[in-house]
């Protein structure tokens, strides 16, 4: 049975959950519902957080796990940063920008979803780094 940090795991849902906070908030949040088309009236509008953020944490718990598990015990904490980089920046942003072309989406969407999950990736492989 692979073995996962489950202190590693926590950490680094937190740590993507802190970054969406400043990513789509001061950093990004003006862009980003530009791109979208929405205002804060449209975001606030039927908004049930704990829907909302309570499966938001789900799916980051499954993330950094599944992670975790791909990066293996120990794994070093150069090799587990690169590697979340890498999975950040040329498995998901690639992958969003695929759907977000054929979708028509604006290039600025795409900028800042897939920086969003490479830096987010790359802060997981930090925590399993330094925690794994």
């Amino acid at each position: 049975m692979p073995s996962v940090s489950l202190t590693a795991t926590l950490v680094a849902t937190l740590a993507g959950f802190a970054l969406g906070a400043l990513w789509y908030g001061p950093l990004f949040g003006r862009a980003w519902m530009k791109a979208t088309g929405t205002t804060p009236d449209d975001i606030r509008r039927d908004f049930k957080p704990v829907r909302v953020y309570g499966t938001t944490f789900v799916l980051g718990l499954i993330a950094s796990y599944v992670f975790g598990l791909y990066l293996g015990p120990d794994p070093g904490r150069a090799f587990a940063v690169v590697l979340g980089a890498a999975a950040g920046l040329f498995w998901v942003a690639t992958a969003l920008a695929t759907n977000y072309l054929f979708e028509r989406k604006p290039i600025t969407l795409i900028v800042i979803n897939g920086g969003y999950h490479a830096v987010r990736f790359t802060l997981i492989g930090l925590a399993f780094g330094l925690l794994g």
